[in-house]
Parts: structure tokens; sequence; C-alpha cells
């Protein structure tokens, strides 16, 4: 097996120091890593295992003689980059929404449409987070009764929307207990002590963007029709750390909370964590720095004849972000899916 030499864009941000705590806790094999960030956070030192890496500012020439991208820089800077990238020879792995619903550009959740990743033509996708959760979880359920209908509200901590947001909830919150007047910046409303049903801006059809990237998404993930129906509602919540989503599913097929329940504890990247007798469910301070999606809470939903409620929450800064781009760039060095061959 060949040892790629790969580079981490958005070395310094907060899901590029993930993507470098998942590349050493999985032991990711390369023979060179380079990191690279803005021209603002070049030269900074950051330690890799054992070694200290000076950061160096991205730029077309940053690419030459590298194999695989890991991207977390957003989507301005993927849609200058990226492509760079490609043209000289390496595999871009990109976190942004810039790419996802490309028609020539695979969407992948690890565990879930791997195949997808052979048709690479050098750019691929991390879907968002709150749909990377969902989709490990959906997966083994859609391929036992085959999904009809599919209704999601997600409640997403504030690290999804970056350090701004994650610094915001900390001042917001002691302004609010000391009764200071705050000036929100990185949110609409007050996120502290406060739930904003709101993410990302109102498109057309009164959703908004990020709900919409739930339901175009999973369509894409799970091939599944474009007509396929979904709802969902996304909510910000004054959670440092790990997304939550109620989760209803109407099935074609029969499928009881015991069916259910068994498939979700074979799972590839799920844990049931479901005694209600104990009050036992997950939470978003469970998940915080652990890799599975925990689900609980799995019921026959009363709505429908076929129908599965049930609750997961997720890191969203490893399965929704890091820990799904790693393991992409895992399976594209385990079988060798380079570029340049």
């Amino acid at each position: 097996m060949k040892k790629p030499h790969i580079a981490v864009l958005g070395a310094t941000g907060v899901v590029g120091r993930e993507i470098l705590k998942v590349i050493e806790e999985i032991k990711l094999p390369y023979e060179s890593i380079k990191l690279l960030s803005s021209s603002k956070s070049a030269g900074t030192t950051m330690k890799v295992g054992s070694e200290d890496i000076v950061v160096e500012e991205a730029t077309p020439e940053s690419f030459r003689g590298i194999d695989v991208v890991l991207a977390s820089a957003g989507a301005s800077t993927s849609n200058k980059l990226a492509f760079e990238a490609i043209e000289r020879g390496a595999v871009f792995i990109d976190n942004s929404s810039a790419f996802r619903m490309r028609d020539d550009v695979p969407l992948v959740i690890a565990g879930v449409n791997d195949e997808d990743l052979k048709k690479h033509k050098g750019l691929i996708s991390n879907p968002n987070c709150s749909t990377s959760q969902l989709m490990l979880v959906l997966k083994p359920l859609n391929d036992y009764a085959k999904m009809k209908r599919l209704i999601v509200s997600t409640y997403q901590s504030v690290s999804g929307a970056g350090l701004k947001a994650i610094n915001e909830l900390t001042e917001n919150t002691k302004a609010s207990l000391n009764n200071e007047d705050f000036e929100n910046l990185a949110f609409k409303k007050n996120i502290a002590f406060n739930v904003i049903p709101q993410i990302d801006v109102f498109c057309d059809n009164a959703y908004t963007k990020e709900e919409m990237k739930v339901v175009n998404e999973t369509k894409k993930i799970l091939h599944l029709h474009k007509d396929f129906p979904i709802t969902c509602t996304a909510v910000r919540v004054p959670v440092y750390r790990g997304h939550s989503e109620a989760v209803t599913i109407e099935f074609e097929n029969e499928i009881t909370p015991q069916k259910a329940t068994e498939l979700l504890k074979n799972a590839y990247g799920v844990e049931v964590y479901d005694d209600v007798e104990k009050y036992e469910y997950p939470t978003a301070l469970d998940c915080a720095n652990k890799n599975p999606v925990f689900v609980g809470r799995i019921r026959k939903d009363i709505a429908f004849d076929n129908g599965i409620s049930l609750w997961c929450v997720a890191d969203n800064l490893l399965i929704g972000a890091a820990l799904n781009t790693v393991r992409i760039a895992e399976y594209i060095i385990k079988n060798e899916l380079y570029l340049n061959k």
C-alpha cells in the first residue's frame, strides 16, 4: 500500500484541529503531512504526533506533490483552491458546501455509500454535519424496511457555526447573567438561554438553507428519488458541542422497535443507549469528543402504520466533519484511489 503525501487545508480552524487529532487517533498512514491555512494563520507552529510543523499559507503551488487534501477552510477557499489541487494530482476531500450537490462529485458518509468513492474525479464532498450523523442511522433501517417518508428536527450546537459562535455563547451567557446589554454578531437572536429556529439563510420556500441541505443531501447519499418526501426543521441551541436530532420515519414494510434496535446495535458507527425505565438515553453531553452516533428513544411512531421514531446525538465536529473526512481519506489510501497511481 502506497503511503501518500497529505495536506490539511484549514489546519488552524476548529475542524482542522479535530482532523489532526483524528489522523493521530486512527493512525492514518502517510509519508508526509503539510499544514495549510490563510495568510493570517501562516507561520503558526502545530504539533502533529511528536513533530512540530510550521503552518504554510495555502497557494496553488502548495499542492504540488500532494496525493490527498483534507480540506476544511470554507466554501470560498475550496472554490478557489480545489481544482488547483486536483490539477496538481491531489484528491481533494472537501468539508464545505461548495460542491455537495454537483452530479459529478461523490457526497459520502464512510460506512454508508463508500462505493461512490470509486467514481470520484479528484473531488469528494463531506456532507453537512446534521446530515452526516443521520445517514449512519437511516442506512440499516432503509436497507431492511425501505423508507417511505422522513421527518427530522435538529437541535444543533454552536460549534457548528465556528469559533465566533462558540465565543458568542460564552459572552452572551455572561452578559445575560449580569443583566448587561449584548450585541449579537454570530446569531440573529440571543443564543444564551434560548433556542433559535433558524440556521443559515431562508430560501424561497421558507425553509432555511440548513434544512434544505438535510433534505437534498439525504436523497443524494441514500440514492433516493428526487420526489422522496423529507421535511426538516433546524434549530440552534445553547450547547457548545454535539448535535441532537428527533427523527420519525415511515416505512414501506413492517418494522418493529425491537427489530430497529437490533439493526442499529449492529450498524457501523452507531451505539444504542436506550432504556427508558432507567432514564437511559443519549444527550449532547454524552457524545462530546466521542466517535459513534448514539441512538435512543426507539419506539413505534403512533402517527404511521409502519413508523419508527428515535433520538440520535453525535459530536458534530467529529462524525459531522473531521472523523468522516479522515475515514474517507483512509478508504482512498487503503484502496489506492489516487489520481496519480
